[in-house]
C-alpha cells in the first residue's frame, strides 16, 4: 500500500553557495518548507530581489522510510526550474514553476542519503514567465513529499498527474462515469476494484476489473449535480489495485457531475440555468510569506472571495496548489486555470508552454470547478507573429486532445486589434481592459464590449482583467491617477453598472481580489505591489470597493449588510460632504449625530448622501436590522496626511514648477501631443530616454511596438505617472531628466 512520507521540515538552505554541496552543510541556514527567498525582497520595491540558483539540502536514511519497492520524490512547486541531485549525481531537472513534477529515485537511494534540490528563478529565453507585473519568486514555495509504492503501482510519472482520471457526462437524470487507472508493472492474479462514493461516503456503485483493462464506465442514477456556489456537490472515485484481498496500491479523485456551455448571446449556463460568472482574480502571495502560502492562507482567501459574492475565479497566471483548486471545488467556484505564457512570446519557450499546458491539464482534469484552460495572457504586448499564431494553435489543439470536455480561453492586451487572427483561435476570449485608469475612462468599457460582440456575435466575449489602484489616500474630488480610495471605489460603481448589466458577457473577472507583490513597481507611495486589490497583501482591510461588490452580488436574505465608505478619511474640509454607502438590501437610511437625514433607495445598491460637516460627526447608516457607524471632522486645512507622496521617488508632483498656460509633467500625456510643440518634444524624448524610433513605420518603446490604441492609452497619464511607471519596463528616468524635461514643458504655451 503507497505511503506519503512529507518531507518539509529541517531543509539546509543556502543562496550564496557555488556549487551542489556533497554532504549535508552545518552552518547554512535551516528551512522549513514551504519556503521562498524572496519572501521579503520580492515586495518591497526596487526591482532588485535575489534572482538565481539557490540550494536545499536534506539527509534521509533509508532505514526511516516505509518498506518499499520504489520512491518517489515529489515536488508540488519549485520556481522556476530545478535539478535533483542524490549523492552528488544529477538525476532529474524541471522547467516550470507552478506545477507537482516527481522523480523516481529508486535505483539512487543508499543507507544514508544527501538529497540536493537547485532551484533556479534566474532569466532565461526558454522558461515562462520572463516578462510580467508580478514577481516570480523563488523556492520551494510547496510540499516536497516522498511516495513509497510497490512495483504495481499507480501511475506517478504521467506529467506529475494524480494517476487517476474521473470523466462525468450527465445524460438526462443519470450520469455515466469513465474511470482510468493506469497500472505500471501489472502482475498475475491482480484485480481492479472502482467504487463511486456520495458526499456522506456511502457507495453508490462498484465495479471489478483487471489491470491492463484500467478503464471503467459507471453509472450513477438520478445524480445529485454539482450546481456551482448553489450547491457544490461532490463524489469520489476510488480505484484499488488488489491481490488475494490485500490492497497493494489506492487512489481516488473527488469529481462532480455537471454540464455547462458558454453562449455568445446568453453568457455562461450552468446544468441548462442561466448562471453568471462575476468574480476575481488571484494571486497566490501574501505579505510576509511571499508565495509559500499554508493551507489556512488558502482557506482564508477563499472564504473572503466568497463573502464578497463571486461566482469565478481567474487563478492568475499560472497553476496555483492543489489544495486551492480542491477549495474551489469544494466551495463552488467557477474556474478558469492557465498556464504562465504571459507577455513575452518566446520563439525558444514553445516546448515549455506545451509542457506546462500538458501539467496543469493532467494534474487538475478532475476538478468540476474548472471549466476553461487559458493558452496565454497579454501574449501580444509587442505584436503578433506567425510563430505567436502557431504556438497558440498547437496549445488550443493540445487541449481540446487532453481534455475535449472543457473549452479554452486566453486574456488578451486591451491594444489588440479585435479583428487580430489570434483572438479567433479559442472557444472563448477576454480582454484585459483598464479604460478609467490607463488612459480613457470609465465610460468606454460597456461599449467597447457592444462593438466586440456586434463585430463578432458568434464569438463569447468577457473581461478578464480590470480595475484601479488604491491605498490609503483619500480625497472628496476623486480623479483618475490618484490612488486614492475614493476613486477605486467610484471606478468599481461603474464598471459593475456596465459590465453586470450586459447578459452576452461570459465572466467578468477584477483585477485583483487582493493587492500582491510586483518588486518592479514604484508607485502610489508603496513600492512593489500592485495596489489594484479589493484588499490589502496582508488581507487585514477590505477597500470600499470590496463592498461594492457584496453589494452586488452577495443575496441579503442569506447575508444582508450595510457599509458606509470612507471610514479611513475622517477630517473633511468642505462644509458639506457626499457620503457613500453600500448595502445589498433596497433601503438605507442615514443618521447624522443620531439626526436623521432621510431614506433612500436604490436599484444599483449605491446610496449617496450629502451630509453637513460640522465638527465632529458620528455617522449611522441602516438598512433592515443591520447598521454601520463612521465619523468624520471639519477641518480648516487638507489634512495632508490623506494626499499621495511617492515612497522614494525621484520626483512628485507638488515638487513640478507649472506656470499658468504652460505645460508640465503634470500635464497629461494626450493635451500634449495635440500641440503641435508638443509632439516635436516627445518624439525626442523617445529616442532620448528609450531608445526607440521609427523602425519599419512602426514606433517601439522598450522594444514594444506603440499601437495608436496604446498611444491612446498613453494619453490618458500625466508625463509625471508614465515615468513613474517606467520602472515596470526596465526604464531608468533620473530627476535631472525629468527636471529638464519639465523645463522643456514650461516653454509650451496649452
Amino acid at each position: 500500500m503507497r505511503e506519503i512520507v512529507s518531507l518539509n521540515n529541517r531543509w539546509a538552505f543556502s543562496k550564496k553557495a557555488k556549487e551542489v554541496p556533497g554532504k549535508m552543510p552545518l552552518l547554512w541556514e535551516k528551512v522549513n518548507l514551504p519556503h521562498s527567498w524572496n519572501a521579503k525582497d520580492g515586495m518591497d520595491g526596487g526591482a532588485d530581489y535575489h534572482r538565481g540558483t539557490c540550494y536545499y539540502v536534506k539527509e534521509i536514511a533509508k532505514k526511516d522510510l516505509p518498506v518499499a519497492a520504489q520512491y518517489y520524490l515529489e515536488i508540488c512547486g519549485a520556481n522556476s526550474s530545478a535539478d535533483v541531485y542524490v549523492n552528488g549525481k544529477k538525476v532529474a531537472h524541471h522547467d516550470g514553476g507552478y506545477s507537482t513534477w516527481r522523480v523516481n529515485l529508486t535505483e539512487e537511494l543508499q543507507a544514508k542519503n544527501v538529497i540536493v534540490i537547485a532551484v533556479d528563478n534566474a532569466e532565461n529565453e526558454v522558461v515562462y514567465p520572463q516578462m510580467a507585473d508580478f514577481t516570480f519568486y523563488g523556492g520551494l514555495y510547496r510540499n516536497v513529499n516522498l511516495i513509497a509504492v510497490a512495483d504495481s503501482h499507480f501511475d506517478l510519472d504521467n506529467f506529475g498527474g494524480p494517476g487517476i482520471k474521473v470523466t462525468p457526462i450527465v445524460d438526462g437524470e443519470n450520469a455515466k462515469i469513465t474511470i482510468e487507472a493506469p497500472v505500471i508493472n501489472p502482475a498475475a492474479e491482480q484485480e481492479l476494484i472502482f467504487v463511486i462514493t456520495d458526499a456522506e461516503e456511502n457507495e453508490v456503485v462498484k465495479s471489478i476489473g483487471v489491470p491492463g483493462e484500467d478503464v471503467a464506465v459507471l453509472e450513477i442514477p438520478k445524480v445529485h449535480l454539482w450546481h456551482g456556489r448553489k450547491d457544490p456537490y461532490l463524489y469520489k472515485a476510488t480505484v484499488k489495485l488488489v491481490k488475494n484481498d490485500l490492497i497493494i496500491d489506492e487512489v481516488s479523485a473527488r469529481f462532480g457531475c455537471r454540464t455547462f456551455r458558454i453562449d455568445p448571446e446568453e453568457g455562461f449556463i450552468l446544468n441548462g440555468e442561466s448562471y453568471p460568472l462575476r468574480g476575481v482574480s488571484r494571486h497566490q502571495d501574501r505579505w510576509g510569506y511571499g508565495n509559500a502560502l499554508l493551507p489556512e492562507h488558502h482557506k482564508e482567501d477563499m472564504e473572503l472571495i466568497c463573502e464578497m459574492g463571486a461566482t469565478t475565479i481567474r487563478l492568475a497566471h499560472y497553476q496555483h496548489d492543489q489544495y486551492f483548486y480542491d477549495l474551489c471545488d469544494e466551495y463552488g467556484q467557477v474556474i478558469w486555470a492557465e498556464i504562465p505564457y504571459i507577455s513575452k512570446h518566446m520563439p525558444t519557450g514553445r516546448e515549455n508552454t506545451v509542457s506546462q499546458m500538458k501539467e496543469l491539464i493532467t494534474q487538475n482534469y478532475n476538478h468540476p470547478s474548472i471549466v476553461v484552460w487559458g493558452l496565454s495572457n497579454e501574449i501580444t504586448i509587442n505584436g503578433v507573429t506567425d510563430d505567436l499564431l502557431e504556438n497558440h494553435h498547437i496549445l488550443n489543439n493540445l487541449a481540446h486532445e487532453m481534455d475535449p470536455t472543457r473549452l479554452t480561453t486566453m486574456a488578451v492586451v486591451s491594444m489588440c486589434d479585435k479583428n487580430e487572427p489570434y483572438v479567433q483561435i479559442p472557444d472563448t476570449v477576454s480582454y484585459n481592459h483598464y479604460f478609467g485608469w490607463y488612459g480613457g475612462d470609465t465610460t468606454m468599457n460597456g461599449p467597447w464590449f457592444d462593438d466586440f460582440h456586434q463585430t463578432h456575435p458568434n464569438i463569447p466575449i468577457g473581461c478578464s482583467e480590470y480595475g484601479c489602484e488604491a491605498l490609503d489616500w483619500h480625497t472628496s474630488d476623486p480623479k483618475q491617477g490618484d490612488y486614492t480610495e475614493e476613486y477605486q471605489a467610484y471606478y468599481h460603481e461603474e464598471l459593475i453598472k456596465q459590465l453586470f448589466t450586459r447578459k452576452y458577457l461570459w465572466a467578468t473577472h477584477v483585477w485583483n481580489m487582493f493587492d500582491f507583490g510586483a518588486d518592479a513597481r514604484n508607485e502610489g507611495g508603496e513600492n512593489g505591489q500592485n495596489h489594484k486589490g479589493l484588499m490589502t497583501i496582508d488581507r487585514k482591510y477590505k477597500k470600499d470597493a470590496f463592498y461594492a461588490y457584496k453589494a452586488w452580488l452577495t443575496d441579503a436574505k442569506d447575508d444582508p449588510f450595510v457599509h458606509i465608505c470612507g471610514k479611513r478619511y475622517i477630517d473633511r474640509v468642505e462644509d458639506v460632504t457626499k457620503i457613500t454607502v453600500y448595502s445589498n438590501l433596497p433601503e438605507v437610511e442615514l443618521f447624522v449625530n443620531g439626526k436623521s437625514l432621510g431614506k433612500k433607495e436604490s436599484a444599483e445598491h449605491f446610496f449617496y448622501f450629502d451630509v453637513p460637516n460640522k465638527g465632529k460627526s458620528t455617522l449611522v447608516a441602516v438598512a433592515g436590522d443591520c447598521q454601520d457607524s463612521s465619523s468624520i471632522n471639519k477641518v480648516d486645512k487638507f489634512n495632508e496626511k490623506y494626499r499621495l507622496k511617492e515612497k522614494g521617488a525621484v520626483l512628485n508632483w507638488f515638487d513640478v514648477n507649472a506656470p499658468e498656460g504652460y505645460f508640465s509633467l503634470n500635464d497629461k500625456i494626450g493635451d500634449i501631443l495635440a500641440n503641435p510643440e508638443g509632439q516635436k518634444l516627445f518624439a525626442d524624448l523617445m529616442k532620448q530616454f528609450f531608445g526607440g524610433g521609427e523602425g519599419e513605420g512602426k514606433k517601439k518603446v522598450a522594444g514594444f511596438e506603440v499601437s495608436p490604441s496604446m498611444m491612446k492609452m498613453l494619453g490618458g497619464f500625466t508625463v509625471l505617472r508614465a515615468m513613474s511607471m517606467a520602472g515596470s519596463a526596465n526604464i531608468t528616468v533620473t530627476k535631472e531628466q525629468l527636471l529638464a524635461l519639465n523645463e522643456a514643458l514650461n516653454k509650451i504655451k496649452k
